[in-house]
């Protein structure tokens, strides 16, 4: 008989560099049974074929993941020039080819014209839904649906390398930014074509690369070392104002009462506090100026 596994009460958030060949969900389920996880999620994800930064919530966590689909985020892509395939990236097949002749001034030039707000038209295959059901099954039926197309913004874009066919650009964007659409884009201005071959997300919600670990470190670790790679649930959520109550407020708060602190003029979310640093959660200025509880940790 199989031996049931053990699941613990492990809260925080892990910094992961995503392997290439992975889901994002492939990923999460290998990271929440090296913790011996009762409960995780991913913060966003990032396709099979891409790598790079991939924060993944471990219990009391997972009540923010949501704020960093909302964030900004930073890759860096290889595009193939002189080239376009039914996906936009290297797992599709080949549609067009054609000759290129792109100086680094040329290539520029046209990526100045992606900064600020653009306007793109969501991929076919992409997870994005239509009545039930994401676009790419309908792709990969050979059905094409129409979609609007919706605001995205680039903060900046930058050319790290350019060679015959291929360039490498690092790009920050807003929410919602297919960096595949932008690929293709960029080749349909620069009347050559273009795919993207290499995927990597660097950045997202204030977090970087640098600081994440591979799916190969944790396999190597003790668990003791796994848990002191977490970082605390509040760290998704730096953002927004911290506000410290004091223990009578803390505890009538966590009963779900709204509460006075005097001095308070922000609006919006607050990261609660119990003194001296105890994270309590998520909170709001209601309508008669008290901190209501919106979303509170179980410590």
């Amino acid at each position: 008989m199989q031996q049931k596994r053990i699941k613990r009460p492990v809260d925080g958030v892990l910094l992961l560099d995503k392997p290439v060949g992975l889901s994002s969900n492939q990923a999460l389920q290998q990271v929440k049974r090296l913790y011996m996880a009762a409960k995780a999620g991913h913060t966003g994800s990032l396709d099979p074929f891409a790598t790079g930064l991939l924060p993944i919530c471990l219990g009391e966590a997972t009540k923010f993941s949501h704020f960093l689909l909302d964030a900004d985020k930073t890759y860096q892509a290889t595009l193939r020039l002189g080239a376009t395939t039914t996906t936009g990236d290297t797992e599709g097949d080949i549609v067009t080819t054609a000759e290129v002749s792109v100086t680094r001034e040329i290539m520029e030039t046209v990526l100045r014209r992606f900064m600020g707000e653009i306007s793109q038209i969501p991929p076919m295959y992409s997870a994005l839904k239509h009545q039930g059901k994401a676009l790419y099954e309908y792709a990969r039926a050979g059905v094409e649906i129409e979609r609007p197309p919706r605001a995205v913004t680039i903060h900046s874009i930058a050319l790290d390398e350019l060679a015959d066919t291929s360039a490498v650009i690092t790009v920050s964007c807003s929410k919602g930014t297919y960096i595949r659409t932008l690929a293709e884009d960029i080749g349909k201005a620069l009347g050559c074509g273009a795919y993207l071959t290499q995927l990597r997300r660097l950045e997202t919600g204030g977090f970087d690369l640098g600081q994440a670990v591979t799916l190969e470190q944790l396999e190597s670790m003790t668990l003791e070392q796994r848990d002191a790679r977490l970082l605390p649930a509040d760290d998704l959520l730096q953002q927004f104002p911290a506000v410290m109550l004091d223990a009578d407020s803390a505890y009538y708060l966590c009963r779900g009462q709204p509460v006075w602190k005097s001095g308070m003029v922000q609006t919006g979310y607050l990261r609660l506090y119990a003194e001296p640093d105890r994270f309590l959660g998520l909170g709001e200025l209601d309508e008669d100026g008290r901190v209501a509880p919106r979303r509170l940790v179980v410590s």
